[in-house]
């Protein structure tokens, strides 16, 4: 992502997948091949589910088809804004020490099956998270000072307007999965 970049997003549990792939199809919406991301999420030290997400630092581990990817990110308005940084990494086992020694701390891992597209310059990804569910997150990078909140607005009306039964989520993807966790 380039310097000086926020991605910005909004996220559904989805109802109906078919229909959603129609609806997807019908404005010319064409979703990748699936892609395994297997994601080991961390928080810095001190950081519990339940406290603010808004101004912390989280990290994440993710591989997807060989390649290993480190991600910095801090939520702006909300969780679902956040200042990100990434890069790859050739050694996932050694990133993960790394992490562990600057202070970070392990918090979920999340595994899903990913299909992406584009629409315009709003990213499309339906996931499929073990132990969350079927997904549909709606992305767009915005520069730093954009307002998240207008964004997420019209990230929303993009969604909604697809005519699809789904339920919006404010949870990020370890908040879900740590929450079946909890529950199951």
């Amino acid at each position: 992502m380039p310097a000086g970049l926020c991605e910005i997003e909004v996220k559904y549990r989805i109802g109906d997948l078919l229909a959603l792939e129609r609806a997807l199809a019908h404005r010319g919406v064409v979703l990748s091949e699936p892609l395994r991301q297997d994601d080991q999420a961390y928080a810095e030290r001190g950081w519990t589910y339940g406290q603010p997400k808004a101004g912390v630092t989280f990290a994440r581990l993710r591989t997807q088809g060989g390649r290993h990817l480190f991600t910095v990110k801090r939520p702006l308005d909300n969780e679902m804004a956040c200042v990100e940084h990434e890069t790859e990494v050739t050694d996932r086992a050694a990133m993960h020490r790394a992490v562990l020694a600057m202070g970070f701390v392990p918090t979920a891992r999340i595994v899903k099956i990913r299909r992406t597209a584009a629409m315009g310059d709003v990213a499309v990804c339906v996931d499929d998270v073990e132990r969350a569910g079927l997904f549909l997150e709606m992305e767009r990078l915005v520069g730093a000072g954009s307002a998240a909140l207008a964004v997420q607005a019209e990230l929303d009306g993009i969604a909604c307007s697809l005519g699809v039964p789904m339920q919006r989520v404010s949870d990020t993807y370890d908040s879900l999965v740590r929450a079946h966790a909890v529950s199951a």
